[in-house]
């Protein structure tokens, strides 16, 4: 390929990648540091939200009331439902993410165009809007099973049941902590993505 032009065979679809700082472009270490530090946040966020939704899944208590045994499961509440759904989902998604960024990385240097990037940012947001609105939906729940809500006389209900409590605050904290990895995630394509549209963004990176 000609070296000649900077703009020589650049298209709005194939603009090359490239990191530019104050001082001009990004060496290539940091942006090794970069894909790996993309490629352990996806990690982290697909085996949180597995977590999540391996211990808000198997969560369940059964308890006997004058007679009536009772069995509390996640399916009892719609709040944990909605979030086991949504761990599910950002751990599918984290881990096809995760693996075509490991395939980048032992490649060497896939570009990423304009239309991909955008695909990937737009995935990225919408999947830690869902997993950010699931667990606000879930601890909005499990604070109301923890103290109650006396003006609608709602009755605290862990105290019945301890052990279910405690395991679903261990899938809900799973699941905040998949939700923070997820805003990192849409930050770094957030970066990705507008780098192409910043300074020297047709020029080529390779010799």
């Amino acid at each position: 390929m000609s070296q000649g032009g900077v703009g020589d065979g650049v298209s709005p679809g194939n603009v090359p990648v490239c990191y530019y700082g104050a001082g001009g472009r990004v060496s290539a270490s940091m942006e090794r540091r970069m894909r790996a530090a993309e490629v352990v946040l996806r990690c982290a966020a697909c085996g949180l939200a597995v977590l999540a939704a391996a211990l808000l899944g198997a969560d369940s208590q059964s308890r006997t009331f004058f007679s009536i045994h009772k069995v509390a499961r996640y399916t009892d509440m719609q709040s944990l439902v909605i979030l086991v759904v949504a761990s599910g989902m950002v751990a599918c998604y984290s881990l096809l993410q995760g693996a075509r960024c490991l395939v980048s990385i032992v490649r060497g240097g896939i570009l990423l165009s304009r239309p991909l990037a955008w695909a990937i940012f737009s995935c990225d947001q919408v999947m830690a809007y869902i997993i950010i609105g699931a667990v606000a939906v879930a601890l909005e729940a499990a604070l109301i099973g923890k103290y109650g809500q006396v003006e609608f006389q709602w009755m605290k209900t862990c105290h019945l049941y301890q052990r279910f409590c405690t395991q679903a605050g261990g899938g809900v904290a799973c699941a905040i902590a998949a939700g923070a990895s997820m805003v990192g995630i849409s930050l770094l394509s957030a970066f990705n993505l507008f780098r192409l549209y910043g300074h020297g963004k047709g020029s080529s990176s390779s010799k």
